[in-house]
């Protein structure tokens, strides 16, 4: 049976009538999983269409396989983490407007958010235009240069697809409607398939036709989503239509998407950095290639605990929109447990796989060969990733992005990437260094992490004195954003049910 996303946990008819082995945990657990399993799923599935658009082009040869390679990587760093990062300030904002019932909110954030991400986009294309010169410019191995900038002209129109459909995902998935995404993202992966070889093969379009298939799968998953929304009764609340409100607060909005852009963004740089960086090394094709592989291998399985986070984002934000800051206490441990379960079954299934994975990207047996020695170092570097993805999540929903990004920032750019470029270049140790350099530095962000980011939320979240909750606090910034929604009389209970604008945006 299929849990009731919105009954209270703690306090509710599932606390009363649960029945025998339905205690708050089985039921947290049965949330919990309902929710990861579609989201991990449909997280895979979006992810997918990039990788299949690079293996595709890496049977075409290995320059185009490298230049293909460092486009996804600049691509990344300029163009799709931001609008990632931005478009994941909904977690907090949708999340916490559907717990406290707000929802036609939901609706406008989700519009003010598209707003806010197409003259973004339009800055990107014109970086976007320029890569070849850029990489010259830095240095880059022309060949691999002048094939990237190609490459990432072609997929210039994906920039004002794929912001727009990140906000419809988080739209959906702040109401716990996670199926559609899932199905949509399965869709539109089978699809890819087909484009692509169309377009590379029978069209003979090459690598230019992978980059713009891209494009059209990303337009194929938004129209789904946007139909789904249109037409379903499950989004009738939460979907009224066009409105003026998206156009105004736009820099309360900002308030919590910058932050939330940086703390994304600061971690997806910092391995896209290294495959950039990468094509600076003796034998840059391989390097380049190699490591671009390794690191698409590591965001797909990263997929797994991207799912966890977002379910545990959703779960938190609900709770405190609506009041509840033990439920979202319960929440965060079951979340640790299901996080601890998932890294070590995927680190193992890495390992198993590590002689074979290759063969998907390349023919190339020096290729296939340095892979399968670093598998083993992908499969450890995901053991830290499920932590800190899974401790992302939770500070998503309590608003605390701020913390996050000080300490991606920290973590990663003040330590772990100077320390893996010094000892890459000046000891010659080539690509491997930098990953294994990469996991030493995730593993200290993963321990910085849980203190700096569980101590505020345990104290602020879910602190059992009222006066000292995250509920108070949301008082306090409404009452300093929109004087219009401060009411003394409210208690921290209620307080809770309004929090929904700006909340979060320390």
């Amino acid at each position: 049976m299929l849990p009731n996303m919105e009954e209270p946990l703690v306090g509710g008819k599932s606390e009363k009538t649960g029945g025998p082995g339905e205690s708050l945990l089985v039921i947290e657990v049965k949330k919990q999983l309902y929710l990861a399993g579609p989201l991990v799923v449909g997280s895979l599935l979006q992810n997918v269409v990039q990788m299949i658009s690079v293996m595709f082009v890496g049977h075409l040869g290995e320059l185009d396989l490298s230049s293909a390679s460092i486009a996804t990587s600049f691509a990344g760093v300029t163009g799709f983490s931001l609008l990632a990062g931005m478009s994941s300030s909904l977690d907090t904002l949708c999340g916490q407007a559907f717990g406290a019932k707000q929802y036609h909110l939901l609706g406008i954030y989700k519009q003010r958010a598209i707003l806010v991400l197409t003259p973004l986009s339009v800055v990107v294309a014109v970086i976007w235009a320029y890569t070849g010169q850029i990489l010259l410019f830095f240095g880059q191995d022309p060949e691999i240069a002048m094939g990237a900038g190609s490459y990432i002209r072609w997929m210039i129109p994906a920039l004002f697809v794929y912001g727009p459909l990140q906000c419809h995902v988080r739209f959906l998935q702040t109401q716990n409607i996670v199926l559609p995404v899932m199905l949509s993202s399965g869709v539109t992966a089978l699809n890819h398939i087909l484009v692509c070889w169309l377009l590379v093969y029978k069209l003979g379009l090459g690598n230019k036709g992978a980059a713009l298939a891209n494009t059209i799968s990303y337009l194929t998953n938004l129209l789904i989503l946007a139909l789904y929304i249109r037409l379903s009764p499950s989004c009738k609340r939460t979907w009224t239509g066009l409105s003026m409100e998206a156009f105004r607060d736009i820099l309360s909005f900002l308030r919590l998407a910058v932050p939330s852009a940086l703390m994304v963004c600061l971690e997806w740089w910092s391995f896209e950095l290294l495959v950039l960086f990468s094509g600076f090394l003796p034998n840059p094709k391989l390097e380049a290639s190699v490591l671009s592989i390794s690191l698409n291998t590591l965001s797909l399985v990263f997929r797994i605990p991207s799912g966890l986070g977002a379910a545990i984002s959703t779960r938190v934000s609900n709770e405190l929109g609506a009041g509840r800051p033990e439920a979202a206490r319960l929440a965060t441990h079951v979340i640790m447990v299901l996080g601890l379960v998932s890294s070590v079954s995927v680190g193992l299934a890495i390992i198993l796989v590590r002689n074979l994975w290759g063969y998907a990207y390349s023919n190339e047996k020096e290729v296939v060969e340095y892979i399968a020695r670093m598998m083993p170092i992908l499969a450890v570097t995901f053991l830290f990733d499920d932590l800190q993805c899974v401790l992302s999540g939770i500070v998503r929903g309590c608003g605390f992005q701020k913390i996050g990004a000080y300490v991606n920032l920290s973590a990663y750019y003040l330590v772990g990437i100077p320390a893996a470029l010094y000892f890459a270049f000046v000891y010659h140790l080539g690509g491997m260094v930098l990953i294994l350099l990469m996991l030493l530095y995730k593993r200290m962000k993963g321990s910085l992490g849980a203190v700096v980011k569980l101590l505020p939320c345990d104290h602020e979240v879910m602190g059992s004195s009222p006066g000292n909750s995250l509920l108070q606090k949301c008082r306090e910034r409404l009452r300093t954003i929109d004087p219009k929604w401060s009411d003394p009389s409210l208690d921290p209970a209620q307080a809770g049910a309004t929090c929904t604008r700006g909340c979060g945006s320390d």
